[in-house]
């Protein structure tokens, strides 16, 4: 599957992670910041709408998308991660969301209902103590 996303439009950059790791973490830069201008890029303007309205904090005021990985202890396998969630994310938002169109039940639908409630009605009644 082609990508959706140009890797033109992705700012990414390195820097220190956070968290034990000893010498590697504290000398080797292999975090990643991925930067992700949505209004700027060439996605279909729909699909821009729908990442600019993603919940959280994921996406700023100005419409830039920013991810930080930091899980694995090379900088090229956090590049390839935090890219792969840029898609994922993007390729959530690519469909259109299905318009739910409410209906009401059927007349047969409401008739066995109101069925079911008067056989268990039934079902309790006979569990009653009996009056002598």
């Amino acid at each position: 599957m082609p990508s959706l996303v140009n890797e033109d439009e992705v700012e990414i950059t390195a820097m220190r992670a956070q968290g034990p790791g000893g010498q590697n973490v504290n000398k080797v830069a292999t975090a990643v910041h991925l930067r992700f201008d949505i209004r700027a890029s060439s996605l279909p303007d729909a699909v821009k709408g729908r990442l600019l309205a993603l919940p959280g904090r994921r996406v700023s005021k100005d419409g830039i998308l920013l991810l930080k990985v930091q899980s694995a202890r090379s900088q090229e396998q956090n590049r390839a991660m935090a890219l792969a969630r840029l898609e994922a994310i993007v390729e959530q938002a690519w469909p259109e969301p299905e318009i739910r169109r409410p209906t009401k039940p059927t007349y047969g639908s409401k008739q066995r209902r109101l069925e079911g409630k008067a056989l268990r009605s039934q079902v309790k009644a006979g569990r009653r103590k009996m009056d002598d």
